[in-house]
């Protein structure tokens, strides 16, 4: 089945993929692929770590814990709603017990689409005025790219706000080899070839060509060396650059305290912290850790007063993005948040529901 076949209201099933707004569901479908697998085969084993995350569109499937049968899922059944063997190694292997389809979603994408469409902050209009009207298309491009999954969730906000749109024509030379690195560049219409001149071909030979999505330009700026390849327009398109101040400041992780599983048990023991669990309420049902608070990271603004400003936070989402926004939130706010590192995929012993 072809990804645009996917009908946006069989993603609606799905939690959390039922909270995302429809540009943001929109760009998730485009970049997801349903498959089919034969019954008797192995859809993922125990101690898989390939980032992936997986829904049961329809048959019957099991999970497995050596050669023990610990669950059945149904599709359509209120445990298929939410995603197969969640956190990563895998706990459990799945094996099909009916012909079965089902889809496979890149984890750091879907996580960054819901971290963003979660912050809530802002306006897109607020935004793409700066941009020139032209909405929230060449956001919606720079955080479907793997280099934007690496952007602390906190700083999105800023980076966007700080970008500038370049028009380009087709030959225009973006940067050249030998310069100094003043800004870093993201790609969101048209494609460019990267070059680099040797003492043996002075045109330069070409390494690459890129298009929507692709960025570049950050090596001169982390290494403080001059550039080392030409990039020069193929077609008409349209850049967003930023500055070498604004991504060396931007583009590092605020400066957040994150602790491992071990401490932050040894902190809830004491009652030294509380936790605060970040994600979508249908998350926080599926599974939660014991005595955790639970306020979606885009509510986090609105109901943080419900939280005690002299207790410790522990602030909990499924792999730490969205918990890193939140902690950065609250402590910008006076709050004393810290972060579990790796999230609740650290847990050990955790359970696929929380029934």
């Amino acid at each position: 089945m072809e990804n645009e076949a996917i009908d946006l209201r069989l993603l609606r099933t799905f939690s959390p993929l039922d909270g995302l707004k429809k540009e943001n569901l929109l760009a998730l479908a485009r970049k997801t692929a349903m498959k089919d697998m034969p019954a008797g085969r192995v859809l993922f084993k125990e101690g898989d770590t390939d980032k992936r995350t997986y829904y049961l569109a329809r048959g019957q499937l099991e999970l497995r814990t050596g050669d023990k049968t610990v669950a059945v899922i149904r599709s359509g059944s209120p445990e298929a709603r939410s995603p197969l063997a969640p956190g990563l190694p895998r706990r459990y292997s799945a094996r099909t017990l009916t012909d079965i389809e089902y889809l496979a979603i890149d984890s750091d994408l879907l996580d960054v689409l819901i971290t963003w469409d979660q912050t809530g902050s802002y306006e897109v209009e607020e935004l793409s005025q700066g941009q020139g009207g032209h909405g929230d298309d060449w956001m919606t491009v720079l955080l479907q790219t793997k280099a934007f999954h690496r952007i602390p969730p906190a700083n999105l906000q800023a980076i966007f706000m700080r970008m500038q749109r370049m028009n380009y024509k087709a030959g225009d030379t973006i940067i050249k080899q030998g310069d100094e690195g003043d800004f870093f560049y993201a790609v969101t219409a048209g494609r460019c070839a990267v070059t680099r001149e040797t003492p043996l071909n002075r045109d330069g030979i070409r390494l690459a060509e890129l298009g929507p999505g692709d960025t570049f330009g950050e090596e001169a700026l982390i290494s403080e060396s001059k550039r080392n390849a030409t990039v020069r327009m193929i077609t008409d398109g349209t850049l967003m650059r930023l500055n070498k101040a604004d991504f060396n400041t931007l583009l590092n992780e605020p400066m957040l305290q994150w602790v491992n599983f071990e401490e932050a048990l040894s902190l809830i023991k004491t009652q030294q912290a509380k936790w605060l669990d970040v994600r979508l309420p249908s998350e926080f049902e599926t599974f939660h850790l014991p005595d955790a608070t639970n306020i979606p990271l885009y509510f986090i603004r609105l109901k943080m007063k419900q939280l005690d400003p002299n207790t410790r936070y522990i602030v909990v989402c499924d792999t730490g993005r969205r918990s890193s926004a939140a902690a950065f939130i609250l402590n910008e706010r006076g709050y004393d948040a810290c972060v579990l590192r790796g999230g609740l995929s650290s847990v050990p012993n955790a359970r696929p529901t929380g029934r």
